[in-house]
């Protein structure tokens, strides 16, 4: 509406009543935001479209040779012609638990009360820690599986990381790129970020 400006709680304000550092914050907020939005649109394009065409030239290698170009789960890294640039394309499954998690943590609670009775109990809470949920109700994926790498026997501890494997789902892939550029005349390659925080 002409002549008056929504606040944050979403009542209507007289610009009038308005003082002219809020409207010249405002302004300031709203032109950087357009921008920034437009920048993020155009890097979803772009991601879009390379992909795309690494796909394309993915499939069109393949056919042409009769080949598999691309390593484990999808990923294959495309280089310039003069080895400046290295483009990557990587395939990440996103990985969860399903109910059998918690059978594994029943076992791993019953190893460690009997190791630490009478002992420190830092132990137990380094094992806690592992099956921690973050603020979104998510378990770290990579401190349950790094529980398999300790070299423990006992058999129900053994069975914990049995059940630990077969809990694991993969619930999806996510495909993402990067771009690396040759540092000076040797082999070591630096990522080229789109990260703001990073440019």
């Amino acid at each position: 509406m002409d002549g008056y400006k929504k606040n944050a709680m979403g009542h209507l304000v007289p610009v009038e009543q308005i003082q002219p550092i809020d409207l010249a914050r405002d302004e300031l907020v709203m032109e950087k935001a357009a921008k920034i939005k437009a920048a993020q649109e155009q890097l979803r394009q772009l991601k879009a479209e390379i992909m795309g065409d690494i796909e394309a030239f993915v499939s069109l290698a393949a056919e042409k040779y009769e080949a598999q170009v691309g390593g484990q789960k999808g990923n294959v890294t495309l280089m310039s012609f003069d080895g400046r640039f290295k483009l990557r394309r990587q395939i990440s499954e996103n990985l969860s638990f399903d109910e059998r998690l918690q059978a594994a943590k029943s076992l791993i609670d019953e190893c460690i009360r009997e190791w630490t009775q009478g002992s420190r109990t830092e132990l137990q809470a380094l094992i806690n820690d592992a099956f921690q949920v973050d603020k979104e109700g998510r378990i770290n994926t990579g401190r349950i599986l790094g529980l398999r790498r300790l070299n423990i026997d006992d058999d129900r501890w053994h069975r914990a990381m049995e059940a630990i494997s077969d809990s694991l789902q993969v619930t999806g892939t996510t495909a993402y790129f990067r771009l690396y550029e040759r540092v000076g005349n040797g082999d070591r390659y630096v990522s080229v970020p789109l990260d703001m925080a990073a440019v």
